[in-house]
């Protein structure tokens, strides 16, 4: 199972982060503090040198920039290294399983490829299977996706169903704008508090209500370039037999200007206890670091220690 963050949408963070918001739940009322796993850049609040800007139309604008930013993160390609940590009931490390990824776009839809487990590169009959699996993941969200457009559902690449702000809104409330310095550049930070008794209209708004978090947006390029959150509460679909997540499971996640063009994952972490049905069932931490991205289409050196790359395509899907 692989957590992916190409939606940037403001706290639809948790969804993609579901199948993956696996480590040591805080039975507490507050967030959990992350203690394996290295420190994101310090943020530094700013005093106010002018007006703040209203937050809903900020989010609006966050919005409406991640549309925009999709058809840029379509000319790269990058890769990826996740570790699983599964604790004990103590706390203790039991077994580590460390994937890594490709992460690129097949016919307008973002794909991960597995290529190495454990140390160890696929083999070619492994990668084979890898290829089938995503050419008819693929085929599902194209269905999905077009499915959900003749009814005038939003959806994100892969055809899921997406939360709008302006559903966000509904479903909780953001509060305390204040600027704050993040890793050199000026940005806006709100928290975002679910509301129990909102009503909602299916599992994912359920997700999304019992939330509680903070996000961080770039004042400048409008773009949310960091989240952190938890679950207020233990969250259950059909009696737990479904989805089934524990009070406390945390999240964070960072973003990192890419070329100086559009702003992609760099690290995700996630603390918590999390089981649906026979896909996984998991308790521990997870780690993943995004790196190496690579222009697919232009020559450039895109983060440091980045070979150059001449008019790579991505891996073909047969």
């Amino acid at each position: 199972m692989h957590v992916i963050l190409r939606s940037l949408q403001i706290l639809n963070v948790a969804l993609l982060l579901l199948p993956a918001a696996q480590g040591r739940a805080q039975q507490t009322d507050g967030p959990p503090q992350a203690t394996t796993s290295p420190a994101p850049a310090a943020a530094i609040q700013v005093a106010p040198s002018k007006p703040l800007p209203d937050i809903v139309t900020m989010m609006h604008d966050v919005e409406r920039n991640q549309r925009k930013a999709e058809a840029i993160e379509k000319d790269y390609i990058c890769h990826s290294v996740e570790v699983q940590e599964q604790t004990d009931s103590s706390g203790h490390v039991k077994k580590t399983t460390i994937s890594e990824y490709d992460h690129y776009w097949s016919e307008g839809v973002p794909v991960h490829r597995l290529v190495r487990k454990d140390g160890k590169d696929l083999s070619p009959s492994e990668l084979a299977k890898q290829d089938d699996h995503i050419r008819k993941e693929v085929e599902k969200a194209r269905e999905r996706r077009a499915k959900s457009e003749a009814e005038g559902k939003p959806t994100n690449a892969r055809g899921d169903e997406i939360i709008t702000v302006s559903r966000l809104l509904e479903l909780g409330r953001f509060s305390n704008p204040r600027r704050v310095e993040l890793g050199g550049r000026e940005t806006i930070a709100v928290d975002y508090d679910g509301d129990r008794s909102a009503k909602t209209r299916n599992r994912a708004e359920e997700v999304i209500r019992d939330l509680r978090g903070t996000v961080w947006v770039d004042e400048n390029d409008e773009v949310m370039v960091r989240a952190e959150g938890y679950f207020a509460n233990g969250f259950k679909i059909g009696a737990g037999l479904l989805i089934n997540i524990q009070k406390g499971t945390c999240f964070q996640m960072q973003q990192t200007k890419i070329n100086g063009e559009v702003w992609s994952p760099s690290h995700i972490e996630a603390y918590g206890a999390a089981r649906a049905l026979l896909f996984f069932n998991f308790s521990g931490n997870i780690r993943v670091d995004y790196s190496t991205y690579r222009g697919l289409r232009t020559t450039s050196v895109v983060l440091p220690g980045v070979t150059k790359v001449d008019g790579e395509q991505p891996p073909s899907v047969p």
